[in-house]
């Protein structure tokens, strides 16, 4: 092989040399426009999820607002979304003003749309108080009043509840220490308790005997 053979061959190696560099590099490009592409509509994707998520927490914070201002925490008993189950008893109560018996309606501490219920609360106008709350709480009847008085106006509970004078009844035993209107006197609940409440007079003898549905046991 002669000298020009021979400078011909190594032209045409360093043209190859030179090609392949050339497509090494036009690949390292190309790698490098997929990386950023695939970077950049991963952040894309990560910044709409992001703002989708803080659009669902701010509508969440806001929906807890508007639920907490309908049905706010009284006397710290709270509205639920669902029902209680791990303490569960029952009392009744009886209402008379001057004689005359006060419905205790139905509906008391159940949110009309049925969104939550309070852990104190009334399915029925026959004056069963559910008690249903996720531990003993020593709930008492003041608690169940202030949840009628405040969260649920509709019926109209009694004026008369603010008022001292007052006489109650805890299975037929007048209660001689309580001299503040009911709203202010903490008088805790046990299983099945008779509670007769009066106001003015005359009245009948307070409750002695209820007999609770069966399905409603201690």
């Amino acid at each position: 092989m002669n000298n020009q053979q021979l400078i011909l061959q190594t032209e045409t190696e360093q043209e190859e040399e030179l090609r392949r560099e050339r497509r090494a590099a036009r690949q390292v490009r190309r790698n490098q426009r997929r990386s950023a592409r695939i970077f950049l509509w991963s952040a894309i994707g990560s910044s709409a999820l992001l703002l989708l998520l803080m659009g669902f927490i701010y509508l969440q914070i806001q929906s807890n607002i508007a639920f907490y201002a309908a049905y706010p925490i009284t006397n710290g008993v709270s509205c639920d979304r669902g029902e209680q189950l791990a303490y569960h008893i029952h009392v009744h109560l009886t209402m008379y003003i001057n004689g005359k018996t006060y419905p205790i309606p139905k509906g008391i501490g159940i949110a009309a749309d049925g969104s939550c219920i309070y852990w104190m609360h009334t399915h029925t106008n026959d004056g069963i108080i559910h008690i249903e709350a996720p531990e003993n709480r020593n709930l008492s009847l003041d608690d169940f009043l202030h949840i009628w008085y405040k969260a649920f106006p509709k019926p109209t509970p009694p004026p008369q509840l603010s008022q001292p004078g007052w006489k109650i009844y805890i299975n037929g035993k007048l209660r001689t220490d309580l001299t503040a209107a009911p709203l202010h006197i903490e008088l805790p609940l046990t299983s099945h308790n008779i509670v007769t409440m009066e106001f003015g007079t005359p009245n009948p003898p307070p409750d002695t005997i209820y007999v609770f549905p069966p399905a409603l046991p201690k």
